[in-house]
């Protein structure tokens, strides 16, 4: 029998600050909430105390962000997937906003262990004039600990309803994949940054999206780290993607581009979740 947890959290604006309520089954639920930027934007710091899944556990998080809530959303530690035999252990993370909301979802990286069978499945669903940020990062084993991912399967999904999907399986078996100039040349983690709008992004919106992405990506100590590339699929979204050889590289340029991205954007001003600084 597998270990099973769920949280459901409720944003909702009023006298002008984000409240939160939650709802939880088994161990997973919110640290506290903090207010580093004032009421207006809650910050939540996310839970699982047994730290990792094995074959047949599951977490299911369920996030509904009302008009005008402002939500940034992180966890302490990576998620970890690890060996498994024969059962999946699944990750479900599913989110709506309507009205003015936004939300900025910044887990940790996740870590798929040598053995794991792993799904890790980001569904969001933008409704009214609604925004989102949200980068999912994904280490295929540990190699600063001499622990590669020789075998295992990681299946990931990140979609945004009715116009993204970025869907695919990871197999440590598939070497081609793994190795080849059009896959992850021979990288070891892997990320994605998005921006996404409810309502059509201008032109002019997009293009200050990009540029300030590329700014940050295109200098030459990181060029030395990272592949990486900033593009815009359709009018509603603006990709990040990133391949390093560790995670830190990546995390660090991620954590660039979102700070240019909420600052310039959303003018807000560049404050880190605390629980980072640990």
């Amino acid at each position: 029998m597998g270990w099973s947890a769920r949280l459901d959290l409720h944003y909702k604006r009023a006298d002008l600050t984000t409240h939160v309520k939650f709802e939880h089954v088994g161990p997973l639920r919110v640290l506290r909430s903090l207010y580093p930027e004032g009421c207006g934007i809650c910050h939540n710091v996310l839970i699982h105390p047994p730290s990792g899944l094995v074959g047949g556990d599951s977490l299911d998080i369920n996030i509904d962000a009302g008009d005008a809530s402002h939500a940034l959303i992180t966890t302490p530690g990576a998620t970890r997937f690890y060996k498994s035999q024969t059962e999946w252990a699944t990750q479900t993370v599913q989110a709506k906003l309507s009205g003015n909301a936004k939300l900025e979802w910044l887990p940790l990286e996740t870590i798929a262990y040598n053995g794991c069978r792993a799904k890790n499945k980001f569904a969001f669903d933008l409704k009214d004039e609604s925004q989102l940020i949200a980068w999912d990062i994904t280490a295929l084993g540990m190699p600063s600990a001499q622990l590669p991912f020789e075998t295992g399967v990681i299946d990931q999904h990140f979609e945004l309803s009715d116009y993204w999907l970025d869907k695919g399986r990871i197999d440590a078996q598939d070497l081609v994949l793994l190795g080849s100039p059009i896959g992850l040349n021979g990288k070891k983690c892997l990320a994605t940054l998005v921006f996404a709008s409810a309502t059509v992004l201008s032109p002019l919106q997009i293009d200050q999206l990009l540029e300030l992405a590329r700014n940050e990506l295109n200098s030459i100590e990181v060029k030395l780290q990272i592949q990486s590339g900033a593009t815009s699929p359709n009018s509603r979204i603006v990709v990040v993607r990133m391949l390093s050889d560790l995670v830190e590289p990546s995390m660090l340029m991620l954590r660039k581009v979102w700070l240019a991205w909420r600052s310039t954007v959303w003018g807000l001003s560049p404050v880190m979740p605390r629980i980072w600084a640990l």
